[in-house]
């Protein structure tokens, strides 16, 4: 199996937690992911957790961790799912440095 979009299977899974009320930090999120990533995954689904979680998880590979990392900006996040799922391809403005 090769890496081209139309055999990619990537999965990616964010967990919030809906005692803090986060779907609407989750879902914001997911839309960015599937804008940016439209052609190299196949699924994007928000799972309702508990006590303070907010991970992202790519094939079940945990990247982003709020316990660990604070809340992730959206341009962080699509650097760590574009190595996993499409690596070297360019994210345009996101991948120019800050000011």
């Amino acid at each position: 199996m090769t890496d081209t979009p139309a055999d990619a299977v990537h999965r990616v899974q964010i967990e919030y937690c809906t005692q803090c009320r986060w779907l609407p930090r989750a879902a914001w999120l997911a839309q960015e992911l599937l804008t940016t990533f439209e052609a190299e995954l196949t699924e994007l689904a928000l799972k309702p957790g508990r006590g303070g979680v907010f991970v992202v998880r790519v094939d079940d590979e945990v990247v982003w961790d709020r316990r660990e990392q604070g809340f992730p900006e959206p341009t962080a996040v699509k650097r760590l799912v574009r190595d996993r799922v499409a690596p070297g391809r360019s994210l345009g403005h996101s991948d120019r440095p800050g000011p």
